[in-house]
């Protein structure tokens, strides 16, 4: 029998890779599914949920982790966590494999067969298994809901015998997953709602959002996205041209959204510290680049500051911020990417190593890191 097992998470996080809902699917596949006591607390997921679904409740990592098959976790586990896992286990999370190879690298060498879920391929059929999307989804949301709360105006514009409310300017820097719902979720606050994003494709996208397209719209703009989907760093001069028509733009902004990464790389510096003292006192930056050193020179990671009257918001893990929804959404992304690694036939696992996903997504194996972008090699 193959046993699934979800720890708790360390720190700050409040997600967990196990909801009551998957428990029940993994042990409707044969499985024997294992999770620590109190793992769900964070997303509202009790104990007594997780055993109604069949699940085991451990006391604690190491009892949860002994013997297990296939360990699930939001985050990379820690080397007390690692030291718990048996060789040959199978780890499904969100490991972070460019911010320090050193993790990695002990997941090798303690035998651990470690997929990265970040790096999911963007195909049709691996949608389902997408956390990128799932999370990001419900960050552009509480991007929005978290910048309303500190505007000291109202978003939609309100019509009174006192005169009139504008509606608040909103500007979304970055039309992603996360883009696109802050762009939904400011249209229907009522705000006024432009966009910019380098990828040509996005246009279209916006615009069917009922938002405004804001961008230097030349040859190299048409060019701007990679075959998997993502913006290409953009030469010098196609910054200097996008940063004067943006500057311009965010002087007349009350809040602006920016959700600009780059797999692997620092967060692109979209807002300058004289475009921050160009915003009218009172208005609201929110960084959803934040973890990767933020997109705007003046954000403080993890903290809400202000600066000559604009408030700076670059707190951290918005995911987990609605961490109900989030858990719940990522723990049926893994479902999905584990599902079709259990022979159902036999209750054993049966890893296909030359299928898209797997090989998208396979950091280590065989005590080795093998991974291309973290070896060198070509894909």
């Amino acid at each position: 029998m193959i046993v699934v097992a979800a720890t708790a998470e360390r720190g700050d996080e409040t997600r967990v890779a196990l909801s009551p809902e998957t428990a029940k699917k993994l042990k409707a596949l044969g499985c024997e599914v294992r999770v620590q006591a109190g793992a769900g607390q964070g997303s509202h997921f009790l104990d007594a949920a997780f055993a109604e679904a069949g699940a085991r409740v451990l006391p604690s990592a190491e009892e949860t982790l002994s013997g297990a098959d296939i360990v699930l976790k939001v985050r990379r586990p820690d080397s007390q966590e690692i030291g718990a896992m048996k060789r040959g286990a199978v780890l499904a999370a969100m490991l972070d494999p460019y911010s320090a190879k050193d993790g990695i690298e002990a997941l090798a060498q303690a035998g651990i067969d470690a997929f990265s879920m970040e790096l999911m391929p963007r195909i049709s059929r691996a949608q389902t298994m997408d956390v990128l999307s799932s999370q990001a989804n419900l960050a552009g949301y509480k991007a929005v809901v978290d910048a309303a709360a500190h505007f000291s105006r109202a978003m939609p514009m309100m019509m009174t015998a006192a005169g009139t409310v504008p509606a608040a300017r909103v500007f979304i820097m970055g039309v992603g997953v996360a883009g696109l719902q802050a762009i939904a979720t400011a249209r229907r606050m009522g705000a006024v709602v432009t966009a910019t994003d380098v990828r040509p494709a996005t246009k279209e996208q916006v615009e069917s959002l009922g938002a405004k397209f804001i961008a230097v719209q030349d040859e190299e703009f048409k060019q701007a996205e990679t075959s998997g989907g993502y913006a290409k760093e953009m030469s010098e001069e196609y910054k200097r041209k996008q940063g004067e028509l943006v500057a311009d733009h965010v002087k007349a902004q009350d809040i602006v959204i920016t959700t600009a990464l780059i797999p692997g790389r620092p967060a692109p510096r979209l807002i300058t510290r004289a475009m921050v003292e160009s915003m009218k006192p009172g208005s609201i930056i929110a960084d959803l680049a934040a973890e990767r050193g933020g997109n705007c020179e003046l954000t403080k990671p993890g903290e809400i500051s202000v600066h000559n009257g604009v408030t700076i918001m670059g707190e951290l893990n918005l995911p987990g911020r609605v961490s109900g929804n989030a858990s719940s959404l990522y723990a049926r992304n893994l479902y999905a990417f584990i599902e079709p690694l259990i022979d159902k036939a036999n209750g054993a696992m049966h890893i296909n190593w030359d299928d898209e996903i797997v090989k998208g997504t396979a950091l280590t194996r065989d005590g080795a890191v093998i991974h291309p972008s973290l070896t060198g090699a070509k894909a």
